[in-house]
């Protein structure tokens, strides 16, 4: 690589001396000094390339560089570029009613954020609001957003140096992770019934007229992309129904043909009470979210103020990215491609174990899939355990290093490497990054024992 010229380290170096980075220490960071994008590829100010295999943050869904959102949002700032939220505009509102019609069931009016977490925060304040509860049953291995609420919600472990300012009212309980079942058991649907079980005594515990929601993600993500057993989701509804309370999914990452449908809840069947999206509501393009409810929450709002409130909700040129996209989406079968391409992808990952004994375990629903690493299949010890420091997570920051010389971005986290790239790639580029991971993963397989 060619050293940088003196107008590109300026860029990396007002960077990192007038802005913060997310999720790292501020000294010695080498982030790469992006240029520009188009299809799956990031490039640098040096001309390398870098395939993207988990679509940035998992929210790359048409891919980069598609002009459409480009001339869409310019023509939205030619009319107009923002007007406070008590407005209607047009792209608003053929948003708001694109979404109802692809959501499942009887979902029927969004609220919008900016984002993820703020979509989760007002979930849980309209589920309160709606219930006159006040508890939250979310699960340990889940991550839901880094604002306080979204952060106390989820059970990263990155909330754990702000754990004295939690919010409260979260009470967690253990995910149906079959490949290391807290309960032992010998398939997947025994686990789902435990876990089912568990959530249902911890509800009891908790006082069932204290709970008003239940918050699950739709498909797992950066948890490890942990696989539902078959009929949990309906095993939740009905524990919902019995009790009286909501069920929010969080389809922040799942969302918009991530996992090969619309949504990943409608791999199970189930239509939830309130629906947190965001993502690949826009693809990245712009930030947006939203929160979308029943007709029958909606309705109960026709009486009761509903008093949440952002300055930028439903801010118009975001809402005319998101109609786009979703236009892109639907004429592209982005959704059917993201469902076969997966195939594809789970077929290449078959073939990696048989060269890899550090491969796990592959979890996969369309394109959100998560390697496994461990340094035995027999114990399942894992390559880096959960939430690893110091020497422990030295084989993490190994495969990192290697993967962004090798020409990839992609999602790595403990024992854990993130395969869910754009909706729009090909075969050929699957297989070129398929070849960098087995590249990559000849440094987990000295690690095996």
């Amino acid at each position: 690589m060619q050293e940088l010229k003196k107008d590109d380290r300026s860029i990396i170096d007002n960077c990192l001396k007038h802005t913060l980075f997310s999720w790292a220490k501020q000294g010695g960071l080498n982030p790469v000094n992006a240029h520009r994008a188009k299809g799956v590829y990031v490039y640098d100010r040096d001309g390398k390339k870098y395939l993207d295999f988990s679509s940035q943050l998992m929210n790359v869904n048409i891919g980069h560089g598609n002009q459409r959102i480009t001339e869409a949002v310019r023509k939205q700032m030619e009319e107009l570029s923002f007007v406070y939220p008590g407005m209607a505009t047009e792209a608003r509102g053929e948003l708001g009613k694109m979404i109802t019609e692809i959501t499942p069931g009887n979902l029927s009016k969004t609220f919008f954020t900016l984002g993820g977490a703020e979509a989760v925060e007002n979930a849980i304040k309209i589920a309160r609001m709606y219930t006159g509860r006040y508890k939250i049953i979310t699960q340990y291995r889940a991550y839901h957003g880094a604002t306080m609420g979204a952060m106390s919600a989820g059970g990263d472990p990155r909330r754990h140096p702000v754990d004295s300012q939690q919010a409260p009212n979260f009470v967690h309980v253990e995910n149906p992770y079959f490949y290391r079942c807290p309960w032992g058991t010998n398939s997947i649907e025994e686990c789902g019934e435990m876990a089912l079980r568990n959530l249902e005594q911890i509800i009891r515990y908790e006082n069932p007229d204290s709970v008003a929601a239940i918050l699950m993600e739709g498909e797992s993500g950066s948890s490890g992309c942990i696989k539902y057993p078959p009929d949990y989701w309906k095993g939740l509804r009905r524990i919902a129904d019995k009790y009286g309370i909501l069920l929010i999914d969080d389809e922040v990452m799942s969302g918009f043909g991530r996992t090969g449908e619309w949504f990943g809840v409608n791999h199970h069947g189930v239509t939830p009470d309130i629906m947190c999206i965001a993502k690949g509501l826009t693809s990245g393009y712009l930030p947006l979210g939203g929160t979308v409810v029943t007709d029958k929450i909606a309705q109960y709002f026709n009486d009761h103020p509903l008093t949440i409130g952002l300055t930028y909700s439903s801010h118009a040129v975001s809402c005319a990215a998101g109609l786009e996209n979703l236009k892109i989406m639907k004429e592209d079968n982005l959704v059917e491609a993201a469902r076969s391409m997966g195939q594809y992808v789970e077929h290449k990952v078959e073939e990696l174990k048989n060269i890899h004994p550090s491969i796990g375990d592959f979890r996969n629903t369309g394109l959100l899939g998560c390697i496994e690493l461990v340094k035995n299949r027999k114990t399942k010890e894992p390559l880096a355990p959960w939430n690893a420091k110091g020497k422990a997570a030295e084989p993490t920051g190994k495969l990192a290093a290697k993967i962004r010389e090798l020409g990839m971005f992609t999602f790595v986290k403990w024992n854990f490497v993130f395969i869910a790239p754009p909706l729009n790639i090909t075969k050929e580029e699957v297989d070129e990054g398929m070849g960098i991971i087995s590249e990559t993963l000849k440094i987990a397989d000295e690690y095996c024992h």
